[in-house]
Parts: C-alpha cells; structure tokens; sequence
C-alpha cells in the first residue's frame, strides 16, 4: 500500500517537472549563415542577442501586383526558393509547402523565383493554378535577379555560410524552407524535399504560434 502511494506521488512529481521543463522549451534564432542554433531565455533578451531579420522587399506576385514587406507585418512566414522549369525537385517542394498550406491558413507563404528572367507574373500564375493552389496567402514572386538572390543569400541564409559570399553571376539552388517568426527572425531551416522534414516544420508553426499567442 505505501509502495503504491509512494509510486503514485513519485509519478505526479516527476510529471509535473516534465510540464515545466516543457513550458521553457522553445524554438532557437538563428542569427548567422552557419545556422548555429541561439536560445534566449528570456524575451526581454531578444532584442540585444539576435540582430539578424529579413530584409524588405518589393517584387511582384503571379497577379503583377506588387508584394512588400508589409504583407508579413504581424504574420509567422515559411519562405523557399523554386523556378517553374524544375523538373522533379521543385515540384516536390511545392507539393510539400501546399501541404502546409493546407494545414495553416493564417500564415504567409512565399516562393521566390531563382529564374525571374523566365519566371514572369504570368508564368508563375500558371504554376500555381498546375498546381492546383487556392491560398490567397501564398505568394509566388519574381523580379530583380540581383535583388531576389540577395536577399535569399544574405537574408534568409537560403544556402548557408557557403553561399553567403556568392553574387547573382552564381546560380541559386536550394532545397531549404526558412520559418520566420513575426519579427522577421530565422527560426527554422528545413530540407523541402524531405516529407518528416516537413513534419517537423508544422510542429515548429504550431510551437512558434503558442510562443507568439503567449506574448
């Protein structure tokens, strides 16, 4: 009887040790194109320790309207980088962002193309009606090179610390999905080819939106 009671009072305990240690898990920032993980622990420190966020934009969508960065004001963002050309690898991709698509309505998605001179409004329209996508948050743009491929290098840190010195004469290729949080800060990098990638990321949207809803 008292080994029981015992036994019952030791599993309470340690059950709500293990909620606690949960209520301080969190997502980390990534700060730098190595993707070394930071974690903050309180959110006052935020501010001093991560610097990096996503740098404003202006490119046009597959509509020819002209998308900024205030469509993310206030919006978590899952960003990746395609070009409609792409026989087997973006296609799986966008597959796999329609995926998320599906299962979060109220985030932003963008897709940037590393072909803009091919990649036009309208070719981009076509691709996203191909594939069947009816989410009016999803965006597929296009525009400056130069532009779209500065700020997925020096930005999101689309290709690592290795592409990080690249310019515009070097073609971008990614498979990586970045999560951003509602301040423009990296939080997540993601292999868009891999389906229990793609399981994690939603369970990251779903961490990063108790995280932001807790503010």
């Amino acid at each position: 009887m008292y080994r029981i009671a015992f036994l019952l009072v030791s599993s309470i305990w340690l059950l709500g040790c293990h909620e606690k240690e949960t209520e301080g898990l969190a997502l980390p920032y990534y700060n730098d194109p190595t993707f070394t993980p930071v974690f903050v622990n309180e959110t006052s420190d935020v501010s001093a320790e991560i610097t990096h966020t996503i740098d404003d934009f202006q490119f046009l969508n597959q509509d020819s309207v002209l998308i900024d960065q205030s469509i993310l004001q206030d919006k978590i963002h899952v960003a990746n980088f395609i070009f409609t050309s792409c026989g087997i690898i973006c296609p799986t991709m966008t597959e796999h962002m329609k995926m998320v698509s599906d299962e979060f309505k109220d985030i932003v998605l963008l897709s940037y193309s590393v072909t803009p001179w091919i990649d036009t409004p309208s070719v981009l329209k076509a691709y996203k009606k191909s594939h069947e996508i009816e989410n009016i948050n999803w965006q597929f743009l296009t525009g400056s090179k130069a532009d779209i491929y500065d700020l997925a290098r020096k930005s999101y840190y689309a290709e690592e610390d290795i592409g990080f010195s690249k310019d515009s004469t070097e073609f971008l290729h990614t498979e990586h999905f970045l999560l951003v949080d509602k301040s423009k800060r990296i939080r997540g990098i993601y292999n868009g080819t891999l389906a229990f990638e793609m399981e994690q990321l939603t369970e990251d949207i779903k961490t990063l939106q108790l995280e932001t809803s807790a503010k």
